[in-house]
């Protein structure tokens, strides 16, 4: 009997262009086999994704509903201003029927003893006394 380490199959020597097969996994990265993170992973991108399309969502009905405010508030001023200006008008109309001379039948009397009353400013109220350029 012979030994299984000489038994040889073929008598020509294996090329060194040739290679071997192996039989064992290798140790590489591959995408058919699943990362133990991968699930958590999915998840946490997946809602990540749901909060910005939710966000984005937000922003959007908030920018629309701003808009729409914004027109009202614009139609609205211009009634305001419309109704001011015809509010000046009936006073301008009605200044008109004040004169020195009707003046006494709408009560009015000329002013005596005018007494005029001065009040300094915070400016003037300001202490002399010295303080440091930090202190309060």
């Amino acid at each position: 009997m012979t030994s299984r380490s000489n038994i040889q199959i073929s008598k020509y020597a294996p090329s060194i262009f040739q290679g071997k097969i192996a039989f064992a996994a290798p140790r590489q990265f591959s995408l058919t086999i699943e990362h133990p993170a991968e699930r958590i992973a999915f998840r946490v991108l997946a809602g990540a994704l749901l909060l910005l399309g939710l966000t984005y969502l937000y922003f959007v009905s908030a920018t629309v509903l701003n808009v729409v405010a914004r027109r009202q508030a614009s139609v609205q001023s211009t009634k305001l201003a419309t109704d001011v200006s015809l509010l000046e008008s009936q006073y301008f109309a009605a200044s008109e029927d004040v004169k020195p001379e009707n003046a006494g039948e709408l009560g009015l009397v000329p002013v005596a003893h005018t007494a005029y009353v001065y009040r300094p400013g915070n400016a003037a109220a300001a202490s002399v006394a010295p303080t440091r350029h930090n202190e309060i």
